[in-house]
């Protein structure tokens, strides 16, 4: 141990076992606070420490709790920016709030920490004068860290005294208030509820945090990187109203992705972000921030520009986009050389802007199809990673496990559609256009009856036009091409977070959608681009009231694939005890179609034979990528597992909604698999009581080799020939205590001193195996059972 870690654990020591401090001035002992400079060149010593050192702890011990915005307190530590930040007492999530709150999104709503102070963040580090002893006194970091140390995590399997649910009462104390806060709650160090770090981990936190806590100055960006940046920035921004609507379409459709360059084949790929800014390529970027993608940016001309990523990248907000030659070519060919022109570029206004049917109606609707289905699960992704990293509300509008697939965009590029879609713009405007703060039941009223509207005219349209010998079959459906797995995809629901992934996973599912163009546009404009985290109440109730009517289009489109006289059954039958308001719905959403299929169906079972077939259809382009095969296991523990797909039943409630395995082979070798809970449902349709349309006895498993989901509730272990009982313990869960036996055979616990070691575990085989795809996990909805 060398002589400044000794000192440091002295003066720990002293802090530790000295109560003249609490509640004295600050200001008089350290003098008044002032925001510092907290980044030093590259090259340093000091950026040398942290990036190698102190950054890795970060991430891997603090961000896996504090990043997106259920971060605690707002403390978002995934980036130097967020760390300098600091913390909040507002809560981002506030689904009863009567007006809009002020946004607080690191990177857009404030350029400075000065800025972020006159915001109400308060700091975690000490900003009073710099000295050791101040450093660890005054910092809200380093005090917690010692705080973890004095009161090491309870010996218990199942912690006390702590509070693990989502929506619990934060306490984000400031550095006067945290005397209080240790009091009142002395076990509440951090890490929160998770074991304490090892002593190399803390001494070299510490000692970061007493030498003034300073961290990187922004990684420059290669040749390579900075050169493929002008040409994208060229192309997006040349003066032509064509470049300029179609790069105001991408900016729109992809501003929360991770954009990368995949044709360099870096190990780790830099990510970028696709943001407007009032100046030119060539010069330093000037971010234009709004509300919306789409808001009045103020300024005549747009420019759109790629930020390099500065946070570390987390899984629940992940959604990398590969640039390439190919897409280049794609976007060239679907926007810019197409023969079309664009007379006027259109307005920023509410009316317009949140309608994409007539903001972008010079746009083909082809073009525009092909640009989202290129990258499906991308589009889809959006809603599912966006700013719902906390949305129970939003997200009860859909069922735990469907699969989505696509109209063909080359067979509805017919002239008699897009002059159809155009037509019915009125009827196609979404609640967007009122902004953040809405009046829910007059709107809902409003476009309920323009949804019904809109539906029956899209009944008149196809009924006329599959008769005299067209008839609707799978062969309307978008196969890919027979080379992109964006054709199929499967999404799950986590109770309020949710994943989609390419390809069918699991068994059959309940329900299917079918999405066309415009559902597809409207679904992302209604929950994507037009969503706003911080609006009130009536702006969150009236956006997931809209996506009951989109999820029902969706739905409608699969279920007219069957045969005609079991459509509205079929539906109805995912809709139990509906209201009679949902009967007349499905009435007025299904039986308009009344042409009959030439799908051959053969059994009493049509819905299997339509899975089946379309399973057959998309085969070229179906992903395996999750499938329980070639896993180093034996063929008889693979059958075995295989087999939690088919179980179903009560006792899976008490199963959390994420449980991440990993199983060592004979072989000594890791494979890292995810078990998915999906919750069956009687009725989706109701906006609360979720629990009251729960059909427990359907519940069912979702076994897939991988990573599916950002939030693991609970992290099992076990060795390959363990597999069997593993099994017969799911098949046999019957209540609490028998899930609590598995867990003391399999777990391990967030109480476990091998949580952490796990938990490196299982991000190395993350970052292993899905490279692209990897970012870190989030502990905030781990278990304490």
């Amino acid at each position: 141990m060398n002589f400044r870690t000794i000192m440091l654990a002295v003066i720990v020591m002293l802090f530790a076992g000295c109560a003249t401090y609490a509640g004295l001035n600050y200001d008089q002992l350290f003098g008044e606070a002032e925001v510092k400079q907290r980044t030093t060149q590259l090259d340093t010593p000091q950026s040398d420490f942290f990036l190698s050192e102190v950054k890795p702890i970060i991430d891997k011990r603090c961000v896996v709790c504090h990043a997106c915005y259920d971060a605690p307190c707002q403390l978002k530590m995934s980036s130097v920016e967020g760390i300098d930040r600091g913390s909040s007492k507002e809560l981002v999530y506030q689904g009863t709030r009567l007006t809009a709150a002020t946004p607080s999104r690191l990177f857009e709503d404030a350029d400075t920490t000065e800025q972020w102070r006159e915001l109400g963040f308060h700091p975690v580090l000490n900003e009073r004068i710099q000295t050791p002893t101040a450093n660890l006194e005054a910092g809200l970091v380093a005090r917690m860290l010692m705080q973890k140390e004095q009161h090491p995590l309870p010996e218990q399997p199942q912690l006390e005294g702590f509070d693990f649910a989502v929506d619990r009462s934060q306490v984000c104390p400031t550095i006067e208030e945290y005397d209080q806060y240790a009091q009142d709650y002395p076990t509440w160090g951090m890490p929160y509820g998770m074991p304490n770090l090892d002593s190399r981990e803390y001494a070299t936190l510490m000692d970061w945090l007493q030498n003034g806590a300073i961290m990187n100055a922004h990684i420059p960006l290669t040749l390579e990187q900075q050169a493929l940046v002008n040409e994208y920035e060229t192309v997006l921004n040349k003066g032509s109203r064509k470049v300029q609507l179609t790069a105001r379409y991408i900016y729109e459709h992809l501003f929360l992705s991770h954009l990368y360059f995949s044709e360099l084949n870096e190990p780790t790929p830099r990510f970028f972000t696709l943001v407007r800014s009032s100046t030119p390529p060539g010069e330093p970027v000037k971010r234009i921030t709004t509300r919306r993608p789409y808001d009045d940016p103020g300024i005549n001309r747009v420019y759109y520009r790629l930020l390099p990523e500065q946070g570390t990248i987390v899984d629940k907000t992940h959604m990398p986009f590969a640039l390439n030659e190919q897409r280049m070519r794609d976007w060239k060919e679907w926007f810019i050389d197409a023969d079309y022109d664009v007379a006027q570029l259109p307005s920023y206004d509410p009316q317009i802007a949140a309608n994409p049917m007539s903001a972008f109606i010079e746009l083909p609707v082809q073009a525009r199809f092909k640009f989202m289905l290129d990258n499906s699960q991308n589009t889809i992704n959006a809603f599912i990673k966006g700013p719902v990293c906390r949305g129970q509300l939003a997200l009860n509008v859909i069922n735990d496990r469907f699969w989505v697939l696509f109209i063909d965009p080359d067979k509805a590029n017919i002239p008699e559609v897009n002059e159809f879609y155009r037509s019915q713009a009125d009827n196609l405007k979404l609640p967007g256009e009122l902004e953040s703060n809405t009046v829910p039941v007059t709107n809902w009223v409003k476009y309920s009856r323009q949804q019904a509207r809109y539906l029956e005219a899209k009944s008149e349209f196809i009924n006329q036009w599959f008769k005299d010998g067209q008839y609707l079959t799978t062969d309307v459906l978008w196969t890919g091409n027979g080379t992109n797995p964006n054709a199929a995809l499967t999404v799950f629901r986590h109770f309020d977070s949710a994943s989609v992934v390419q390809g069918l996973v699991g068994t059959p599912p309940k329900t299917a959608w079918i999405l066309d163009y415009a559902l597809i546009e409207r679904i992302h404009y209604l929950l994507v681009a037009g969503f706003d985290v911080y609006g009130n109440f009536g702006h969150q109730l009236i956006t997931r009231m809209f996506m009951d009517f989109l999820r029902l289009e969706g739905e409608s489109n699969f279920v007219a694939l069957l045969p005609r006289d079991v459509r509205h059954k079929e539906q109805s039958s995912w809709y139990q005890n509906q209201s009679s308001q949902m009967s007349d719905f499905l009435q007025r959403n299904v039986k308009p179609f009344d042409q009959p299929t030439q799908v051959p169906y053969q059994t009493d079972d049509p819905k299997s034979e339509l899975y089946d077939m379309i399973k057959t259809q998309l085969s070229p382009v179906l992903s395996n990528r999750y499938d329980i095969e070639q896993t180093g296991l034996s063929k008889q523990n693979e059958s075995l597992l295989r087999s939690i797909n088919h179980i179903k039943g009560e006792g899976l409630t008490y199963i959390p909604q994420i449980v991440m395995l990993m199983i060592t082979s004979e072989q000594g070798e890791d494979q890292l698999f995810t078990l998915l809970h999906n919750n069956a449902h009687t009725n989706i349709s109701s906006l609360f009581d979720e629990e009251s349309n729960r059909d427990l006895k359907n519940d069912d498993l979702t076994l897939v080799r991988g990573v599916i989901g950002s939030y693991p509730a609970a992290y099992l272990s076990l060795s390959e020939k363990q597999i069997p009982q593993l099994v017969d313990r799911l098949k046999n869960i019957k209540t609490e205590e028998d899930y609590v036996k598995l867990l003391d055979a399999f777990a391990i616990r967030r109480s476990s001193p091998d949580f952490w070691p796990f938990s490196d575990r299982v991000h190395h085989w993350y970052q292993q195996n899905q490279p692209i795809e990897f970012g870190l996990l989030d502990y905030n909805r781990f278990e304490n059972r």
